[in-house]
C-alpha cells in the first residue's frame, strides 16, 4: 500500500509544506514487538523502509518471509500522542467496515495498536498493495463505490459511526443522529470551530456560517427527509479524493485507502479544500440561493446534494502563514 496523498506536494522525504513531520523517523527504522505480534506466526522480517509520504504520520513497508518461504510485504503507519491514537483506531475500524463489504476495493486491515517500546507511539497495519502512479478508472471506481453504498445500510438507521474518525488530525463529530440535516450541521460546526481556533476570528466567515446554518442547510437538506421523502444512511469512505485513491498494479482495479468512514448520505463527500475555497463555496450558496431549497428546486427541478469542504490544510497544519 502506498501513501499517495501528499506525493505530488511533498518535497524532500519527511517534509511537507516545508514543515517536518512531527513523528520522528526512528519509529519506522525497526519493527516494534507489538507490531511483530500482529504479523502471521513465524514471520521473519527481512527489511523495514520508509514508503510514501504522509502529512502527519510516518509510513513504511515491511518486507517479510513467511514460514513457507514466500515473500510478503505489509504497510505500516505510525502516529504519536492521543490524537494519533484516535486517528489509527478510527482508520482501522473504517477500513475493516469497508473491507467486510468490498474486499477488492481496499487493502486488508490487520491491526492497530500501541508500541511496546513507547506507549505514546501508535500504529496501523494492513496488507501492502503495489499501486501505480495512476488514478483509478473513474467508471470502475464509480461502479465499485455504488455497489458499496447499495450494500451497506446503517445498522441502526441513523447517521454517524461507531467510533470517532478523523479528517486529517481533526476528529469528526460522529455521534448518531436521526436526520441528515442535524448530522451534517454537526460535522460543519466541528470543522468551523477548529478553523476559528486555528486561524483566528474572521467576521466574513462568521456571517457566512450564520447564513449556512440558519438558511442554506435547513432549506437544502430538510426537504430530503420530509414530505414522505427518506434517506437511508450508507457507509461512505469519507475522504475520497485523488490522494486517497489509486490503481492496484496487479489487478488493474481501483483501490481506496485512508478511510474516515461515516454512515451518511451516499453522495456526500469531503474534498481537498482550502480555507478561502470553503468561504467561496458558502458565499456562492448564500448568494445564488438566498431562498434556500425553494430557489434551488425552482431552478433545477430536483433535490440537491450539498457538498461543502469539511477540512483544509491550514486547519490541519495549524499556522496562518504556512501555505
Amino acid at each position: 500500500m502506498t501513501e499517495r496523498e501528499s506525493g505530488e506536494k511533498a518535497g524532500e522525504k519527511g517534509v511537507v509544506w516545508d514543515k517536518d513531520i512531527d513523528v520522528p523517523e526512528k519509529w519506522i527504522q525497526f519493527v516494534d514487538d507489538n507490531v511483530l505480534a500482529k504479523l502471521p506466526p513465524g514471520t521473519r522480517v527481512k527489511n523495514i523502509s520508509a514508503h510514501g509520504v504522509s502529512y502527519w504520520t510516518r509510513t513504511a513497508e515491511l518486507q517479510t518471509e513467511q514460514t513457507d518461504g514466500s515473500l510478503l510485504s505489509f504497510f505500516l503507519k505510525v502516529t504519536q500522542n492521543d490524537n494519533g491514537k484516535g486517528m489509527v483506531s478510527g482508520e482501522f475500524v473504517s477500513m475493516t467496515a469497508l473491507h467486510n463489504t468490498a474486499p477488492k476495493l481496499v487493502p486488508v486491515p490487520i491491526a492497530w495498536g500501541t508500541y511496546a517500546t513507547d506507549s505514546n507511539i501508535h500504529f496501523f497495519l494492513c496488507s501492502f498493495v503495489d499501486m501505480t502512479d495512476d488514478l483509478p478508472d473513474p467508471n470502475k471506481l464509480g461502479a465499485m463505490l455504488a455497489d458499496l453504498h447499495q450494500r451497506t445500510v446503517s445498522p441502526n438507521g441513523k447517521y454517524g459511526f461507531s467510533v470517532p474518525t478523523y479528517q486529517g488530525t481533526i476528529p469528526q463529530r460522529v455521534d448518531w443522529q436521526d436526520t441528515w440535516e442535524v448530522f451534517f450541521s454537526n460535522l460543519m460546526r466541528r470543522i468551523l470551530d477548529h478553523e476559528l481556533a486555528s486561524q483566528g476570528p474572521d467576521e466574513e466567515l462568521k456571517q457566512l456560517s450564520k447564513t449556512l446554518f440558519e438558511k442554506v442547510i435547513p432549506r437544502l437538506l430538510r426537504p430530503l427527509e420530509t414530505g414522505g421523502r427518506k434517506i437511508q444512511p450508507r457507509l461512505v469512505h469519507g475522504d475520497i479524493w485523488d490522494g486517497n485513491t489509486s490503481t492496484d498494479a496487479a489487478t488493474d482495479l481501483p483501490v481506496i485507502f485512508d478511510a474516515t468512514c461515516l454512515y451518511a448520505h451516499n453522495e456526500s463527500k469531503s474534498d481537498d479544500p482550502i480555507h478561502n475555497l470553503a468561504k467561496q463555496e458558502m458565499r456562492y450558496l448564500a448568494e445564488k440561493y438566498p431562498e434556500g431549497y425553494e430557489g434551488w428546486a425552482r431552478e433545477n427541478g430536483e433535490l440537491p446534494v450539498v457538498q461543502i469542504c469539511l477540512n483544509g490544510p491550514k486547519i490541519c497544519i495549524g499556522g496562518k502563514d504556512e501555505l
